[in-house]
Parts: structure tokens; C-alpha cells; sequence
């Protein structure tokens, strides 16, 4: 290694063992130390390969108060490889204060490819990739989540999120009433591993098939939303349904108002709350 030290942003398997580069196992075998999201999970991955190297905690909780020290560190001649849990570090993972402090002070930082739960998803998911947006994880509070949600629902690129099985169903369940009913939508799950599954159809039918069958709310998951598309008829609701649904609005959350709207002017319920949706986008 350089006398003047390295940080190496190193991106490891994601599931198959196998998706380690050598270019990854060789600098873990010739760096210093290696700071780790999880020692536990970092030292499997570097006994079953044989290479014993210092491992030590790097992650959410200490990010901020240890970067200062690890840069100092590497300034001092050593260097060091940061990996994550799995995939690429920084990609809804630590690491982004310690490298921006990197680059403040004139570190020299090294990235390397590999593997990434995004970019495999993205590939083989079926929906454009010319223009995509990734949102890592939505927030875990409802509320947030549907706001969120809200605020992307008519962004004209492919959508990508990570998700949490625990959270999975409530946000298809948050998709299906803010996204276009016919919207499509892909869970692409456990990738690269034994039960790899890609699940295609709107927000309704992933709920139908993850209610029906649990099994499909395990594992690591990637969630990918094709774009918006403006529907062919531009006249929207009527001109009385959308004053009457201004004046709701005042009172009521978007959801209830458009429902309402929807029953006194015989309107399209997900119509009504898109042309909502499109005018607070454009405010």
C-alpha cells in the first residue's frame, strides 16, 4: 500500500459469496485494518477467504465521533477498507461523513465496483432504466411515509426503494392508494441468494400475493415503481368536483377528501387524488 495511506470504500457480496472481486480480497488482504458496519458479519466473510486482518466497528451510532480519528489515521500512513453489512458502503449505509472528511482534508479515497442491491434490482426488474431515482428506505412513521410517497407520485422516473419486511405490506398498501391503480410495481427479493424473487403487478396484487403467501415477506428487499404517466384524457375531474374538492381539502386529509369528493360528484376516487396530487406538486 501507499506510504501515505488509503481509504478504500470496498463493496462486498450481497448474498452470493461468490461476487467478491479479486480486487476486493486483495486489498483486503494488504490493507491495515478493516473498519466494519458489523465486525461479526466482515469476519465470516474474511475467514471463509483466510485472510486475517484487524476488524473494527464502524457504523450509524459512531460514524461522527469515530471519522476524525480513522481519517487521522489514514493521514498517519495507514490504510483502511470500509465495508458495510453488504453491497456498496454509503448506499443507505455509513460511511458518508468519514469520506466527506476525506476529501475536506485532502485524503485520498479509493472506491472500488461491485456488488449493490440497487443496480442488481434495477437490471433485472423490467422497468426503464434510461432515468431512475432511488429514495433508499421511506421513513418509518406513516404519516412521513405516505407524505413521501405523495411528494413522488408523479415523478416520471423509475422509483427504487429498500424495504424492511416488517414494513413491506404497509407501504404496497400506501402505494396502492397514492400511485395510479395500474402503476407497476416490482419486489425484487433476497437477490443473488437461494429464493431470489422478482414479483411484478400494481400495489393491490403484491398485497394480494404477500397476504396470501408470507413467505414473500422475508428476506432483504429492493422495491422498484415504474414512471408516472399522464393519462391520455388531460381534462381530469370536473370543474365542480375540483372546487368542491379545494374546499375539502381545508378541512380534510387528501385521502378522506378525495373519497368524499368522489361520492357527491360520482367521481373517479384515484382521480380525484392524482389531479390533488399533481396541483400540490406544481404548487
Amino acid at each position: 500500500m501507499s506510504d501515505t495511506g488509503t481509504l478504500y470504500i470496498v463493496p462486498t457480496p450481497i448474498g452470493n459469496l461468490s461476487d467478491i472481486t479479486e480486487r476486493a480480497l486483495s486489498v483486503f488482504r494488504e490493507v491495515d485494518a478493516i473498519a466494519a458496519e458489523d465486525t461479526r458479519h466482515t469476519r465470516k466473510l474474511l475467514e471463509h477467504y483466510g485472510i486475517q486482518v484487524p476488524v473494527f466497528a464502524f457504523h450509524d451510532h459512531n460514524e461522527k465521533a469515530k471519522a476524525e480519528q480513522l481519517v487521522e489515521r489514514v493521514k498517519g500512513g495507514d490504510s483502511i477498507a470500509l465495508v458495510s453489512d453488504a453491497g456498496t458502503p454509503l448506499i443507505s449505509d455509513p460511511g458518508y461523513a468519514l469520506v466527506n472528511l476525506c476529501r475536506q482534508q485532502n485524503v485520498k479515497v479509493t472506491s472500488l465496483p461491485g456488488a449493490c442491491a440497487l443496480t442488481v434490482a434495477l437490471s433485472g426488474a423490467g422497468l426503464p432504466t434510461d432515468s431512475f431515482q432511488f429514495e433508499g428506505f421511506l421513513p418509518s412513521k406513516p404519516t412521513q411515509r405516505r407524505a413521501t410517497l405523495e411528494s413522488l407520485a408523479t415523478v416520471v422516473r423509475t422509483l427504487v426503494f429498500y424495504e424492511s419486511p416488517h414494513r413491506i405490506l404497509h407501504t404496497l398498501e400506501d402505494m396502492r392508494e397514492i400511485f395510479q391503480e395500474d402503476r407497476q410495481v416490482v419486489l425484487a427479493r433476497e437477490l443473488t441468494k437461494q429464493f431470489e424473487t422478482y414479483l411484478t403487478g400494481s400495489a393491490s396484487e403484491l398485497v394480494k400475493r404477500l397476504t396470501d403467501d408470507p413467505n414473500q415477506q422475508r428476506g432483504e428487499m429492493v422495491l422498484l415503481v415504474e414512471p408516472f404517466e399522464a393519462p391520455t384524457d388531460t381534462s381530469g375531474p370536473g370543474e365542480d368536483a375540483k372546487r368542491t374538492l379545494q374546499i375539502l381539502l381545508e378541512e380534510l386529509p387528501l385521502k378522506k377528501a378525495a373519497a368524499l369528493c368522489a361520492k357527491l360528484h360520482g367521481e373517479r376516487k384515484n382521480e380525484l387524488y392524482q389531479w390533488a396530487l399533481s396541483q400540490k406538486n406544481n404548487d
